[in-house]
C-alpha cells in the first residue's frame, strides 16, 4: 500500500461551533469548548485511512513553550491501543477517500489559541506531520466536568450568551438602570481577549507556567481582574476619579466594552482614559463571557472602603453638619460595581464554590497586584473571612458598621455607630428580563437579625486574631492611597444619646418636595418633631456640598441657619429651596448633593446630625425602532432626545451602539442646543445578528455628560 497523504482538512467550524455554543463568535475560524467533542474530516490524496496499516497522532499545543509535562502540549492516537494523554480521538466514519474523527480536550485543559498538527505512521514505518490549523479551546459551563459548569440553560444564556445588560448606578433611594453592551461576541473581542491574557506580569515573566494555570478559572479570573487596571501594567484602563478629564473620556460617556477593548487593542495595548468602578466591572464581565466563565454585574450601594480592617467606617462631621475628609481615608460609595465569576472552588471547603465575587477597581494590592478575588459569596455571608482571596475586604464592603463623629475644638465626639448603613440593594439584572434582582440575601444576613450580629462578631474575632491568610492586609495595604468611587449614601443619622437609657427627645428629618431634576431647584423640607412634654428650642446649621466619586465633598454651596421652637409633642416643617444657579456650577459629573443639618438643643449638649444625598436627574433619550428588524434588511432608528436645562448647551455628541445592529459606535455631531430645545434624528443600520438586541444611547455636552436611553429590539432571521 502506497504512504497515506493528507490533501485537505475540513475542521467543520460552522458545525462544530454551533453546537459549542460560540457561532456567535465566528462561524469561519474554529472556536470550542473543552470536555466536548468536535468533529474534523481529513481528505487523503492517494488512498483511504486503513486503521490496521496506518497510525494518525493528533499534536495539540497551546502558548509560545509548549510542554507535555506542563499540560500544554499533548500527544494521543487514533490507534485503539489506551493512550496517556487526556486529550482524545476517535473514528467517527471512514470512508474511500476520507474520514471524519472526533476530538475532545479535557475538562481541565488550558483555554487559549491552540495548534492542531497530526502525524501519520504507515505500516512501512515512515512517518509524515501535517499541520491542520489553529482553533480556540474556551471553558465550557455546559460541561458537567468543567469548573465552570452551571446546570441552568437559562442562566447559560443570561451570563454566558447575553450580550447586553444593566449596571444600577445612583443611590439606594433612586436606584437607575444604565444600558450597556458588554459585546464579547462582536468582532476581534475573541482576540483581544487572548492577548490580554499574554500581556500579563504573569506571562511576560513565565508564559510557560502561565499557559499552563489557564485551565483553572480561579487563576484565570485573577489574571483578567488585574489586567482590567492598569496599575500594574498596561491593563485595559487607566482610573481617573479627579473631575478632569480633558485627556480621555469622562467614565460615564461609555456606553459598551466593545469601543473600549479595541481602542486598548489598536493602541498597541495602551491604557484607555476613563474608567471608574462600573466601566471596570462592565469591561471584566465582556472577558469572562467571552472566555467562557458565567459572570455578572452587581452593584452595592452604601459601599464601605474600610482600610484599616476594624470594619469601622469612621466619619467626622463639622458643627454645621458638614461631612470632613479623614486621614483614615475611611469611605462609604454611593454606589460600588464588582463582578461575580461562577466556579468550582476545590481550594476551599465544601460549599464555598458557586457565585464568586472579583473587584476589577484598584482599590488595595492582593499578592503585590491590584485584583480582588474571587472571594466566595457564601463565605462572605458567613463571615469565613480567612477564605481565599481578599474576603475580608469584601466583607467590609457590605457589613461594615459606620461611625459619626463631631470635630469641634480640636476634639471629637462620638454622634452615633450605625450597623445597617453599609451594604443595601445589592442589585443585579435579573435572568432573561430587564427587572432588577435584589441579592442582598446572599451576601449577608437581614440586618438586625442575631445571625447577622453573630457572623459580624465572627468575622471581627478572626480578623482581630490574625488567622486569615489574605494577602491583601499588612504591608501591602497602602491607606495613603486615593480612595476610587463613589457615595451616595441617602440615609438619615440620628443621635442616640451616649447612655443607652436616654431616649432621643427631637427628631429631624429631610423630605423633598419634588422630583430633584437637573436644571430645576430643589425645594425640601427639614420636619422637626418633638417627642418630649416639654418645650424645645432649636438651633440648626444646614449645608449642601455636591460629593465627588471617592466620597469626599467639596466647600459648601449653601447654608442657612434656622431656629425652631417646639411645644410638646408639636411638628413644625423649614421651607429650603437651593437655585439651579446656586448648585449649578458646582456639581460633580455624578450630579450628587448631600444636604446635611445639625441641630442643637438650648439646655442640652446633645447634637442631633441628620443627612441625606440628593442624586439630580436627566430624562432619558427616546429611541424608536422604524418598521420590522430583519437580519441584512435596511433598518431606519429614531433618537428623540433634548436639552433639559434653561440655557444653551455647546458640544452635543449623540452615541449609538447596539452589538448585532451596528457594527460599529455611532457618533452623530449635533453643536449647539438651544435652552429647552427637544430634536431628533434618523439613523440607518443593517441589522447583522438575529435575536434579541439592544440599542444604547448617549449624548453629551459641556454641560453634561451622560444623558442616556436604550431599546429593545427583535431581529428576524431573513425571509
Amino acid at each position: 500500500a502506497a504512504r497515506l497523504e493528507v490533501a485537505l482538512t475540513d475542521l467543520q467550524s460552522s458545525r462544530n461551533n454551533v453546537r459549542h455554543h460560540t457561532e456567535e463568535i465566528t462561524v469561519d475560524h474554529l472556536l470550542v469548548r473543552r470536555g466536548q467533542a468536535f468533529n474534523l474530516t481529513l481528505y487523503f490524496r492517494n488512498r483511504g485511512f486503513q486503521p490496521g496499516l496506518d497510525n494518525i497522532i493528533f499534536v495539540v499545543e497551546t502558548g509560545p513553550l509548549p510542554d507535555l509535562a506542563l499540560g500544554t502540549r499533548a500527544v494521543f492516537s487514533l490507534a485503539r491501543h489506551h493512550s496517556p494523554s487526556p486529550w482524545i480521538a476517535w473514528l467517527e466514519t471512514n470512508g474511500a477517500t476520507s474520514t471524519e474523527v472526533s476530538l475532545c480536550a479535557p475538562p481541565t485543559a488550558a483555554v487559549g489559541r491552540y495548534l492542531l498538527k497530526i502525524h501519520i505512521d504507515s505500516f512501512q514505518g515512515s512517518v509524515t506531520a501535517y499541520q491542520l490549523g489553529e482553533f480556540i479551546l474556551l471553558f465550557n459551563p455546559w460541561c458537567p466536568e468543567d469548573a465552570v459548569y452551571l446546570d441552568s440553560e437559562p442562566q447559560r444564556q443570561e451570563y454566558v450568551m447575553n450580550d447586553y445588560g444593566f449596571i444600577y448606578q445612583g443611590s439606594k433611594n433612586w436606584i437607575r438602570p444604565c444600558p450597556w453592551n458588554y459585546g464579547q461576541f462582536e468582532e476581534k473581542i475573541i482576540d483581544i481577549c487572548l492577548k490580554l491574557l499574554d500581556k500579563s506580569l504573569h506571562f511576560q515573566t513565565d508564559p510557560a507556567t502561565d499557559c499552563a494555570l489557564r485551565g483553572s478559572p480561579i487563576y484565570v479570573s485573577r489574571v483578567v481582574c488585574a489586567m482590567i487596571n492598569s496599575n500594574d501594567d498596561n491593563g485595559v484602563l487607566n482610573g481617573n476619579w479627579s473631575e478632569n478629564y480633558t485627556d480621555g473620556a469622562n467614565p460615564a460617556e461609555w456606553t459598551g466594552s466593545v469601543a473600549i477593548l479595541k481602542q486598548w487593542y489598536a493602541t498597541g495595548c495602551q491604557p484607555v482614559r476613563y474608567g471608574q468602578c462600573w466601566v471596570f466591572a462592565a469591561v471584566m464581565c465582556t472577558v469572562m463571557r467571552c472566555l467562557g466563565i458565567p459572570t455578572r454585574v452587581i452593584t452595592n450601594f452604601d459601599s464601605g472602603h474600610d482600610t484599616d480592617g476594624n470594619l469601622i467606617i469612621d466619619e467626622y462631621y463639622d458643627n454645621t453638619g458638614r461631612i470632613l475628609g479623614n486621614k483614615k481615608k475611611d469611605t462609604i460609595w454611593n454606589f460600588h460595581v464588582w463582578n461575580e465569576c461562577w466556579m468550582a472552588r476545590k481550594d476551599l471547603p465544601p460549599g464555598y464554590g458557586g457565585w464568586q465575587v472579583l473587584d476589577a477597581t484598584p482599590q488595595e494590592m492582593s499578592n503585590g497586584i491590584y485584583c480582588c478575588g474571587p472571594a466566595s459569596v457564601r463565605a462572605i455571608k458567613d463571615g469565613e473571612v480567612d477564605l481565599n482571596y481578599d474576603t475580608p475586604f469584601v466583607f467590609s464592603m457590605v457589613n461594615a458598621d459606620c461611625m459619626s463623629w463631631l470635630v469641634q475644638g480640636g476634639k471629637e465626639q462620638k454622634l452615633h455607630q450605625d450597623t445597617s448603613s453599609v451594604g443595601n440593594f445589592i442589585s443585579t439584572k435579573s435572568i432573561q428580563g430587564d427587572e432588577r434582582d435584589d441579592i442582598t440575601e446572599n451576601y449577608k444576613y437581614e440586618e438586625g437579625s442575631l445571625q447577622e450580629r453573630q457572623v459580624f462578631l465572627k468575622a471581627l474575632q478572626k480578623l482581630k486574631a490574625g488567622r486569615f491568610h489574605s494577602s491583601r492586609r499588612g504591608a501591602e495595604l497602602q491607606p495613603s492611597r486615593p480612595t476610587p468611587l463613589s457615595r451616595d449614601s441617602s440615609r438619615s443619622l440620628h443621635t442616640p444619646s451616649l447612655r443607652p437609657s436616654d431616649v432621643v427627645q427631637v427628631s429631624l428629618k429631610f423630605k423633598l418636595l419634588d422630583p430633584p431634576n437637573m436644571g430645576q431647584d430643589i425645594c425640601f423640607v427639614l420636619l422637626a418633631l418633638n417627642m418630649s412634654s416639654q418645650f424645645k428650642d432649636l438651633k440648626v446649621n444646614l449645608s449642601a456640598q455636591s460629593l465627588l466619586h471617592n466620597g469626599s465633598p467639596l466647600s459648601p454651596f449653601w447654608q442657612d441657619i434656622a431656629f425652631i421652637t417646639l411645644s410638646p409633642k408639636e411638628a413644625k416643617t423649614y421651607p429650603c429651596k437651593i437655585s439651579y444657579s446656586q448648585y449649578s456650577q458646582y456639581l460633580s459629573t455624578d450630579k450628587l448633593i448631600r444636604i446635611s443639618a445639625l441641630g442643637e438643643e438650648k439646655s442640652s449638649p446633645e447634637k442631633i446630625l441628620v443627612n441625606k444625598i440628593i442624586t439630580l436627574s436627566y430624562p432619558s433619550i427616546t429611541i424608536n425602532v422604524l418598521g420590522a428588524a430583519v437580519v441584512n434588511q435596511p433598518l431606519s432608528i429614531q433618537v428623540i432626545f433634548s436639552n433639559p436645562l434653561s440655557e444653551q448647551v455647546e458640544d452635543c455628541v449623540l452615541t449609538v451602539e447596539g452589538s448585532g445592529l451596528f457594527k460599529k459606535q455611532q457618533k452623530v455631531l449635533l453643536g449647539v442646543l438651544k435652552p429647552q430645545q427637544r430634536a431628533s434624528i434618523i439613523l440607518e443600520t443593517v441589522p447583522f445578528k438575529s435575536g434579541q438586541r439592544q440599542i444604547q444611547a448617549n449624548m453629551r455636552s459641556n454641560k453634561f455628560k451622560d444623558i442616556k436611553g436604550y431599546r429593545n429590539v427583535y431581529v428576524d432571521f431573513a425571509l
